[in-house]
C-alpha cells in the first residue's frame, strides 16, 4: 500500500492507490483525484474512475510521462488543478510524477517562472 503524503490543505500525493485507500481518502474529505498514469502502465486500479465517482469524488486522468512535463503540459495540469474541488489527491505509480507536478503547481501559483521551477524539479531528480 502506498503512502498518501499531505503537502498542504489542498494537495496530497501518492503512488498508485488501492480501493481501500480510495475509500479512506473519500472518508477524510478529499474531493478530487488526479491520476497521472498512462493506461498501459502495470498495476493500475481497475475501473478507478468509476470507483472514484461512486464514492462521490471528482476524477480526472491526465496520462503524463516524465518527459511530457513541459510548459504547455503543465499549463493544462495547472488549470485542471486550479478548477478541481479541493482537497485533491494527485497520484501516479510511485509518487515521483505527482511530486513534480505538485512542486511545479505550487511554484507557478507563487509566481515563480516555469523554467526556474522546472530546473529545481530536475535538480531534485523528479524528471
Amino acid at each position: 500500500m502506498n503512502i498518501v503524503r499531505k503537502i498542504n490543505d489542498n494537495l496530497a500525493i501518492a503512488g498508485q492507490i488501492t480501493l481501500d485507500q480510495l475509500r479512506q481518502i473519500a472518508n477524510e474529505g478529499y474531493k478530487s483525484i488526479l491520476n497521472l498514469r498512462l493506461s498501459d502502465e502495470i498495476g493500475l486500479l481497475a475501473n478507478e474512475q468509476e470507483k472514484t465517482e461512486l464514492l462521490g469524488l471528482y476524477y480526472v486522468n491526465i496520462p503524463t510521462k516524465p518527459e511530457d512535463i513541459n510548459h504547455q503540459g503543465m499549463l493544462q495540469i495547472y488549470q485542471i488543478v486550479t478548477e478541481l474541488p479541493k482537497p485533491i489527491l494527485i497520484h501516479c505509480d510511485n509518487s515521483i510524477r505527482s511530486s513534480a507536478i505538485v512542486l511545479l503547481y505550487i511554484a507557478l501559483k507563487q509566481g515563480i517562472a516555469f523554467e526556474k521551477a522546472l530546473q529545481k524539479v530536475i535538480n531534485l531528480g523528479l524528471i
